[in-house]
């Protein structure tokens, strides 16, 4: 490079620098003015089911412990055209958990129960190797015990009955060293039952009933019990579930009563927001219980783990969204229901659906930015800081600029980039339908990481949304020099010449 070429590219990053202030300064004014109109919220949410192919949803939205908002949508029953009201009720799958959470820090209030004392001290009849294992490690999923479930939808290990089931569990050996590692594990929560069970003095439904439903006055609650999901429950949503493009009924088992503190209650989501209302004004217990209660369990490592990357924690009963910017608690249930709580901002949202497969967590944050416009995607929410960063340049100057964009930022700043998190960028502005945008951010994870096979792979997919077979053909074949071996590489070049015949 001569003086000149110095000279000139000197003078273009002083430009570049000077933007990305500008640019900055732009979007911080744009987000405190901007404001959407909650009511814009309800055209969003039927653009989302129709693509997500969700039959009927309902929706509940706290600010500062009142309710802003409900709405029902769409079909409860699709063969008798029955439309999703606010007294329908939904399964709720897994989000029994978070009241069997709220059960045990009421147990704890009343010094009842101490959660990191061996479980032995309260059931010593218990396999002697089960004996140091904690009440938060059984909540938590960290315990390493062997599942009592022989598949997803409710099947138990045994086919003679729960007893034979439960009997059977006990003789199994650990899965892993308690507290090195998080699988989910209804068998946990078997414990918890009895747990309740005895220190309460009375099944666990009736501590649930009387302590917490009854309370709130969550009457459709009380009515639907704990059962619903083996009993005609009146007024309920069917459930349903995607097979290809079908829409089909849910070929779900019947639930053990052994399970019902994992999975067994039904509600509405006016009824769930009531209820969080009293949880976080401290009518079911105190301020300092929810946190403890909203505080994910560590390893033995220090870390914590969850479901996935955005549900990255687990805590009692409560999977967690631990994140730089509004953090969220976040009870999920059958992959159909959600209630969301972000304690930094002291808005809650419950969303229920009767379709397995709806994935709530996937799009909440989204139903959040119609009333904090920063949590959008669109606004570059869920980047990390170094991504943001890029991002906020690119949305001036144009994503096809992505590459020298990270080039000066990496060169002025000293900024390092993450492939995990360049690639989940991309795919997410798949699913805001920015084909071209994620396009170009594919290509700069494939410039910085070119030794990486999974990138180009993600660049092949988006050549062929976009419909350039030739460029998908030649970056899948990339992908074979990378690893030979690559299966779905493999099975995407055959896919894509039967297309080209």
């Amino acid at each position: 490079m001569n003086a000149k070429d110095n000279h000139v590219y000197s003078t273009s990053k002083k430009l570049r620098q000077k933007l990305i202030l500008q640019t900055i300064t732009f979007l911080t004014i744009t987000f405190s003015a901007f404001s959407v109109h909650a009511d814009e919220l309800d055209q969003w949410i039927v653009e989302l089911m129709q693509k997500r192919n969700i039959p009927g949803l309902q929706l509940a939205v706290v600010q500062n412990n009142k309710i802003t908002k409900t709405a029902s949508y769409g079909t409860a029953n699709i063969e008798d055209n029955i439309a999703v009201d606010s007294t329908t009720l939904f399964a709720i799958n897994s989000v029994t958990k978070a009241f069997v959470g709220v059960a045990l820090m009421q147990l704890v209030e009343q010094k009842k129960l101490n959660l990191d004392a061996p479980i032995s001290t309260y059931l010593p009849d218990l396999p002697k190797q089960w004996h140091p294992i904690t009440t938060r490690q059984l909540m938590s999923h960290t315990s390493g015990l062997p599942e009592i479930l022989k598949d997803g939808i409710g099947n138990l290990i045994s086919d003679q009955g729960p007893d034979h089931a439960w009997q059977r569990v006990q003789t199994m050996p650990l899965e892993f060293n308690t507290g090195t590692r998080f699988k989910y594990n209804q068998t946990n929560y078997v414990i918890v039952g009895q747990l309740i069970n005895k220190l309460s003095g009375m099944p666990f439904q009736e501590f649930i009933q009387k302590n917490q439903l009854q309370q709130t006055e969550m009457n459709r609650t009380i009515e639907a019990g704990f059962n619903n999901l083996n009993n005609v429950v009146k007024h309920s949503a069917r459930r349903y579930e995607n097979q290809g493009n079908d829409l089909l009924n849910s070929r779900e088992a019947i639930f053990s009563p052994l399970l019902q503190t994992a999975a067994g209650m039904a509600s509405t989501a006016s009824e769930l927001a009531h209820w969080l209302i009293a949880l976080q004004t401290n009518q079911l217990m105190g301020a300092d219980s929810v946190r403890k209660m909203w505080t994910p369990t560590r390893l033995l490592n220090g870390n914590t783990q969850g479901f996935n990357q955005r549900l990255n924690g687990y805590s009692l009963g409560w999977p967690v969204m631990a994140r730089e910017e509004h953090p969220a608690i976040a009870a999920v249930g059958g992959d159909r229901a959600g209630v969301f709580v972000y304690p930094e901002d002291n808005m809650s949202i419950v969303i229920l659906t009767n379709l397995i497969g709806a994935l709530p967590s996937q799009f909440v944050d989204e139903i959040a930015g119609f009333y904090i416009p920063e949590m959008k995607r669109e606004n570059g929410f869920g980047l990390s800081k170094n991504l943001k960063k890029l991002w906020q340049i690119l949305e001036v100057q144009g994503y096809e600029n992505a590459i020298e964009a990270a080039h000066i930022l990496s060169q002025k700043e000293h900024i390092q980039f993450d492939e995990k998190n360049i690639n989940q960028w991309g795919y997410s502005l798949i699913n805001q339908d920015k084909l071209n945008e994620a396009l170009a951010i594919f290509k700069l994870n494939t410039h910085l990481f070119p030794n990486s096979y999974n990138t180009f792979d993600s660049l092949a997919e988006a050549y062929w949304y976009l419909g350039y077979h030739k460029h998908a053909i030649a970056n899948y074949n990339h992908v074979l020099t990378l690893q030979p071996d690559n299966a779905h590489a493999k099975k995407q070049l055959a896919k894509l010449a039967k297309l080209n015949q």
